[in-house]
């Protein structure tokens, strides 16, 4: 009962869960362009995810994983003209999410349905299921130092591509497994969670994105998850380690108050998915500014051929480096003008950078420490 009256007397004053504040870009999240002016690495038709085993860069592009040979420097130096790639492995089925294994081999999630183990000492290995329940929208895939996997389940109800109805319905049904390749051994780590879109070990924590709620959670010997990192301004997606310690953190788009009004107005939010086709809903997006339709367009975003400094992002493309603890250290950006948006992935190798940007189909990439350079003159 108390509970009931406390939120009513949010929905009442407009204050926390029914507040549509949304965090501004300051600090170590301040804007900028290092995002946008990444240099192109490669182009590619349908990328779904990033995984490096330290020598070679694997790509998850709709149902193949591809292989960028990196050299022993881990391709520390700018590469001159297209990338080229060979044929890892092929399947029937969209790769969803990817991980190389320590032993060797990677693990894929296929469909968001399974997840296999191809090549290494665990070859063949592959679960459908956790605890009687199948899978459903795997969409990522952390591997701890003892080459156990943690692999988030997105949601019970929507699969993966359907992110925008999972969010618009107020989705909370995320999971997270770990799985032990050397055994075969699976287990519930959580449930419930507000759409689950990526996963890391952190000492003896595992963290997950929880990217309808905009914070990471850490669970650990079967307690109640903590808050890392919460209040973030994006809806966070993947995570993997940096060097030096501590995490790059990717957010697939920025939350605005527009949408977080829509959120809170059930009678109209409730309509809008009813009566309006998917695309032109009042949501964020991977990329935007493609045609007349969208929500947000013309002179409510420029004027005069300026972005106005108060125009809500449809789409963004943003990188979050933090620390062991989970604190933010700087973000890499490509801003509300920009094209390369969507970011859902991003991995380190030889001192390089390497980002997904779904929205607009490519892998950038950038110098870690001329990145830092940039960003402390």
């Amino acid at each position: 009962m108390m509970g009931a009256l406390l939120d009513w007397k949010d929905r009442l004053l407009g204050r926390g869960d029914a507040s549509i504040t949304v965090p501004v870009f300051d600090g170590a999240l301040k804007s900028n362009s290092l995002l946008e002016e990444a240099a192109t690495f490669a182009a590619l038709e349908a990328p779904e995810d990033l995984a490096t085993d330290g020598q070679s860069l694997f790509v998850a592009d709709g149902s193949t994983v591809l292989r960028y040979e990196l050299g022993d420097d881990g391709g520390a130096h700018p590469v001159g003209g297209a990338a080229t790639a060979a044929l890892a492995h092929s399947f029937t089925q969209t790769v969803t999410a990817l991980a190389c294994l320590p032993g060797g081999g990677l693990a894929v999630a296929l469909d968001g349905r399974e997840v296999r183990v191809v090549g290494g000492p665990h070859d063949g290995r592959r679960w459908e299921a956790v605890a009687d329940s199948r899978m459903n929208a795997a969409n990522a895939i952390g591997v701890a130092p003892d080459g156990r996997l943690l692999v988030t389940d997105g949601s019970l109800a929507h699969a993966g591509a359907q992110w925008r109805h999972d969010l618009m319905g107020l989705g909370q049904s995320g999971r997270l497994f770990e799985l032990n390749p050397a055994s075969g051994e699976a287990r519930v780590l959580a449930t419930g969670l507000a759409h689950a879109f990526g996963a890391c070990a952190a000492g003896p924590e595992a963290w997950v994105s929880e990217s309808w709620s905009h914070r990471l959670r850490a669970y650990a010997g079967g307690k109640r998850g903590r808050a890392v990192t919460d209040a973030l301004p994006g809806y966070p997606s993947r995570i993997s380690p940096a060097s030096g310690g501590g995490f790059w953190l990717t957010c697939f788009t920025l939350r605005t108050q527009l949408v977080e009004f829509v959120l809170r107005e059930h009678a109209y939010r409730k309509r809008m998915l009813a009566e309006i086709e998917p695309q032109h809903w009042i949501a964020p997006a991977l990329n935007s500014g493609n045609t007349f339709l969208e929500p947000m367009q013309g002179a409510q975003l420029k004027m005069m051929g300026v972005v106005k400094p108060w125009a809500p992002p449809r789409s963004y493309g943003l990188v979050i480096r933090l620390t062991e603890q989970g604190l933010v250290r700087y973000s890499l950006h490509s801003r509300f003008d920009g094209k390369h948006h969507g970011v859902v992935a991003a991995v380190e190798c030889g001192g390089d950078l390497f980002v997904l940007a779904k929205g607009c189909g490519k892998i950038l990439r950038l110098s870690v420490a001329g990145a830092e350079r940039s960003l402390q003159s």
